[in-house]
């Protein structure tokens, strides 16, 4: 069975940072490009940053760009996002799930709260 468990969400003042993780299990970790997610309240899903099998390429969406950092462990089989400057509209459930259409079944997400 697949399953994402993201962790690490938290409070935290504008302009701090915050390190959020995905646990993933259930499929072949290291063989799929993955993607961040967020929703915030009241707004649809959307992209955050995405990573490459290798971890070698990554994509960021303009709003995060040069304050997140998107990383991955295939051995772990972990994902990981750092994210500095946070901002108070960055707050939102974050999850992961594969970058392609093809999504498996989404997690619970990581809730983080900015404020200011």
């Amino acid at each position: 069975e697949v399953q994402f468990v993201e962790s690490g969400g938290g409070l935290v003042q504008a302009g701090g940072s915050l390190s959020v993780s995905c646990a993933a299990s259930g499929f072949s970790f290291g063989t799929y490009d993955m993607a961040w997610y967020r929703r915030a309240p009241g707004q649809e899903r959307e992209l955050v940053a995405s990573i490459s099998r290798s971890g070698g390429s990554t994509t960021y969406a303009d709003s995060v760009k040069g304050r997140f950092t998107v990383s991955r462990d295939n051995g772990k089989k972990t994902m990981y996002l750092q994210m500095n400057r946070l901002k108070v509209e960055d707050t939102a459930v974050y999850y992961c799930n594969r970058a392609s259409q093809d999504k498996y079944m989404w997690g619970q997400g990581t809730q983080v709260t900015v404020f200011s």
